[in-house]
C-alpha cells in the first residue's frame, strides 16, 4: 500500500519530474537485483557499470521530456562500446561475451523498457494514461494471484513456475479486461468497449508473459525471489516484471491516437 500511495502521489499531485525520479529509483533497484541474481549464479556481469548506465537512460529520457529517442539510443551504443573496452583490461576472461551480453540485456530489459513509463507520463494527459496502464497491468497480477490461490488446479507452465495455474491466468486476464472497460469513461480519448476489452486482454496477456519471463530467469539463477526489499512480494524486479513489456507496447499504441 505504501508503494501504491507513493506512486499515486508522484503521479497526480507532483511535478512529472518526481514521478520520473521514482521510476529511475525503481530501475536502479530492479537492475541491481537482476545483475545480482546473475552474479550470485557465478555469471560474470558488470554490476556497477550496468547500474550506472541503466540509471542514465531514464534520466536522459526525462531531460528530453520523453519526446525523442536519440539520447537514450546514444547511451545504449556507448554502453555496448564501453563493455567491450572493459575487456581490454582483463587478461583472462573466457566468458567475456557472456558478461557483455547479459549486462547489456539487463540494461535493455530493465532500464530501457521501464523508461517507457516516463515517455507515457510526458504524453498529453500522461498521468491518466500511466495510471490506466498501471491499474490494468496490476489488476492482472492481483486477479491471477487471487483466483489461482482459491481455484487453481491445473499448472500453467510447471517447468518455469509451478505455482501459476491456468485458472489464475484466466482470472488475471478477466480482471485486466474488467478494469480496462471500467476505466474507459475516465480516459481522455474515447475507446469503445470492444477496444478497451481487447486492450485489457492484450496488456494482461503481455503482463503475464513478463511475469513468466522473470520466473524463467530466477529459475535459471536458482533463486525464488529477485530480492527482499518488499515483504511478501520479493524484490522490486518482482513488482515491476509485468510492466516491463506492457509499458513499451502501450506507449506505441497511444502514439497511434495522440
Amino acid at each position: 500500500m505504501v508503494l501504491v500511495g507513493a506512486t499515486a502521489g508522484t503521479l497526480f499531485w507532483m511535478s512529472p519530474v518526481y514521478f520520473c525520479l521514482q521510476v529511475t529509483l525503481f530501475i536502479a533497484l530492479a537492475l541491481y537485483e537482476f545483475l545480482s541474481l546473475l552474479k550470485n549464479a557465478d555469471i560474470p556481469v558488470y554490476r556497477v557499470f550496468g547500474i550506472a548506465m541503466g540509471v542514465m537512460i531514464p534520466l536522459v529520457v526525462t531531460l528530453e521530456f520523453g519526446v525523442t529517442e536519440s539520447g537514450e539510443v546514444l547511451f545504449l551504443v556507448f554502453g555496448c562500446l564501453s563493455l567491450f573496452v572493459l575487456q581490454f583490461f582483463r587478461k583472462h576472461n573466457p566468458q567475456a561475451l557472456v558478461g557483455i551480453s547479459l549486462t547489456l540485456f539487463g540494461i535493455l530489459y530493465v532500464s530501457w523498457f521501464l523508461s517507457f513509463l516516463i515517455k507515457i507520463r510526458f504524453l498529453p494527459d500522461g498521468m491518466i494514461w500511466a495510471a490506466y496502464l498501471l491499474a490494468v497491468t496490476k489488476a492482472d497480477d492481483i486477479g491471477a494471484y487471487s483466483i489461482g490461490s482459491l481455484f487453481g488446479r491445473h499448472s500453467l507452465v510447471p517447468h518455469i513456475s509451478p505455482k501459476k495455474s491456468v485458472e489464475g491466468a484466466a482470472g488475471g486476464l478477466l480482471a485486466s479486461v474488467l478494469v480496462s472497460v471500467g476505466l474507459g469513461p475516465y480516459l481522455p480519448i474515447y475507446f469503445g468497449p470492444a477496444h478497451l476489452a481487447s486492450l485489457g486482454f492484450i496488456l494482461g496477456l503481455v503482463g503475464q508473459i513478463g511475469d513468466l519471463s522473470e520466473s524463467l530467469m530466477k529459475r535459471f539463477c536458482n533463486s525464488k525471489d529477485s530480492g527482499e526489499l518488499l515483504p511478501g512480494m520479493g524484490g522490486i524486479l518482482d513488482a515491476v516484471d509485468s510492466i516491463l513489456f506492457t509499458a513499451p507496447i502501450f506507449y506505441f499504441h497511444l502514439k497511434i491516437y495522440l
